[in-house]
């Protein structure tokens, strides 16, 4: 492929991209975004200073996405809403981009690479969203195309560029910290691997057991029989380590399944992990980078939260095509992994079917390895078709009909969201904060003293408009391993559950008010309750006050 063609596809699939990162960049903003709004305001105006600033319960906080929280309240305090979706847009494309050039850049084939990235883009777009994940996403893939250039070109400038994306990833988002480094096993254990084999310890290991026992029997000058057979014994063994060292290198040069990339810049990839190991210490939260995933796992949030569930294929079809396509080029055709592929897409998958969250991972990483295992198909079926097809779609025609075609489908997405607004009306109780607000306003609400019980689901949009909260969607926050033992997440679970008497829950926290979903299990006992007094009611959500009949 020339130049000329290979710039033509280039400007082609940028702007391909840009069209459709606009199209699966959602409108609506997400729980998650509105405390990520108040935190980097608060950041701003009071510093880190490791208390919760929005709930009414007196919490330890420490800021797991300062960085990116301060970025956010950034952008609104340039935009509002607006400015918030525009960033959201724009790393959308950002991510689409990045990932192309990637790819491109590691498996040299820009037309797979554009088609791959605007599949990955529609693949994830559940998870495209004004949140810090979004720039991880981004921060991920210049990981490996960091370690992969440093590989193949042993330039400094790559060793340097982990480091810093490690200590980026420390404070934008401290959770998935411990990803970067699952990100580097697959190419540290396919050259350690590979220097195992090679180093033949047990043929080694053998041979010098067998020399100890013919210099003891040479020194005694006895038993010339014995020697002699362990002086054949040590010629056979010779003789068959070379035989297997002459198919280990035909295996090597024609492998069955698994090809061996042997690349020796990769031993320094050990430490320069260690340098970017220690970029959790450049922070100001603590050592949160090292230690949230580990009290997030050893809680009992991840057990309660969608993203965190357990992916069941049957019901996931996308996940469950992906895994079909790739085990059928595996096992039907005779298409080779590398070692290292392997264990990338080994892994994603494995962790992906733990945790749906992990889902996006597998798409956005994997899909790097996944190109480079589709063209090594078609490299061996149908060498000319893909130069032929390429060539094509850079002509006039094809550009254009490209072009119209991901239009087309950009335009069936974003048609779907073209009335939707920044806040739901029916997710998040915008009348009823409201309706508070005013309350607070005539001095008929005392936020020093109100002590709200509401749903996790809107905690954060309550904090947003800065009334004090039971609960939010910071999950964390409310479990016992980041507030000393204080299990508040298990009582909003029982309480909304009806899995406790809600009346003793309210009592032991001082309960003033309640807010719940009008359809909820919790509103249909509280309407009949006559110790709670309705002060707000409209189609989605309901205020009561705890009165002293309740005491």
């Amino acid at each position: 492929m020339n130049k000329k063609t290979k710039i033509k596809i280039h400007v082609l699939a940028i702007i391909c991209i840009i069209i459709f990162g606009i199209a699966v960049a959602p409108k609506t903003l997400q729980n998650d975004t509105f405390y990520t709004i108040k935190t980097g305001e608060h950041i701003l105006e009071n510093g880190i200073d490791g208390q919760d600033p929005f709930s009414w319960q007196d919490l330890a906080y420490t800021y797991p996405h300062w960085l990116y929280d301060v970025f956010i309240y950034w952008v609104y305090s340039m935009g509002g809403m607006t400015g918030i979706y525009i960033s959201t847009i724009a790393l959308s494309c950002i991510l689409g981009i990045v990932l192309y050039i990637a790819n491109n850049k590691i498996n040299k084939r820009p037309l797979f690479s554009f088609i791959f990235a605007i599949v990955v883009l529609y693949l994830v777009k559940d998870f495209i969203a004004a949140r810090a994940q979004l720039v991880t996403y981004i921060l991920f893939v210049l990981e490996i195309l960091c370690i992969e250039g440093f590989l193949s070109t042993k330039k400094i400038g790559y060793a340097i560029g982990l480091p810093i994306i490690a200590l980026l990833i420390a404070n934008l988002h401290a959770a998935v910290f411990y990803f970067f480094f699952i990100l580097m096993l697959p190419y540290i254990a396919e050259y350690y691997l590979i220097k195992i084999r090679d180093a033949n310890l047990i043929y080694k290991i053998r041979k010098l057991f067998i020399k100890k026992k013919i210099a003891k029997l040479t020194k005694k000058n006895k038993n010339p029989e014995k020697l002699e057979e362990l002086q054949n014994k040590l010629l056979l063994l010779e003789e068959q380590f070379a035989k297997f060292k002459i198919n280990a290198k035909r295996r090597e040069e024609n492998p069955y399944r698994i090809k061996i990339e042997r690349r020796d810049a990769a031993k320094w990839l050990i430490l320069i992990a260690i340098i970017c190991f220690a970029m959790g210490l450049l922070t100001p939260i603590g050592n949160e980078p090292y230690t949230h995933i580990f009290k997030l796992l050893s809680g009992n949030t991840t057990n309660s939260i969608a993203e965190h569930q357990p992916i069941v294929l049957v019901n996931h079809i996308q996940e469950f095509t992906i895994v079909i396509i790739l085990f059928a080029l595996l096992i039907f055709t005779d298409t080779k992994m590398t070692l290292k592929d392997f264990f990338m897409l080994g892994g994603l998958l494995l962790l992906s079917l733990m945790s749906r969250r992990q889902y996006s991972m597998l798409v956005i990483i994997g899909v790097l390895s996944f190109t480079r295992l589709v063209c090594s198909f078609l490299d061996k079926y149908d060498q000319g078709g893909i130069e032929e097809f390429t060539k094509s779609v850079v002509t006039w025609k094809g550009k254009i009909v490209t072009i119209l075609l991901v239009v087309f489908c950009a335009y069936s997405l974003y048609s779907e969201k073209l009335d939707d607004e920044y806040v739901n009306s029916s997710d998040y109780p915008i009348a009823a904060a409201d309706f508070i607000l005013d309350q607070k306003e005539n001095g008929k609400l005392d936020f020093d003293t109100m002590k709200i019980y509401n749903d996790y689901n809107y905690g954060s949009y309550l904090l947003y408009r800065g009334i004090p909260v039971f609960i939010d969607s910071r999950a964390d926050l409310y479990s016992p391993e980041f507030n000393e033992g204080k299990d508040i997440f298990s009582d909003y679970l029982n309480i909304s559950g009806i899995a406790t008497f809600y009346d003793d829950k309210f009592q032991e926290y001082g309960i003033t008010h309640v807010m719940a979903y009008k359809n909820s299990k919790l509103n249909m006992l509280l309407e009949r309750d006559e110790k709670y007094e309705l002060l707000y009611s409209d189609d989605h959500f309901v205020f009561y006050e705890r009165t002293s009949k309740s005491e």
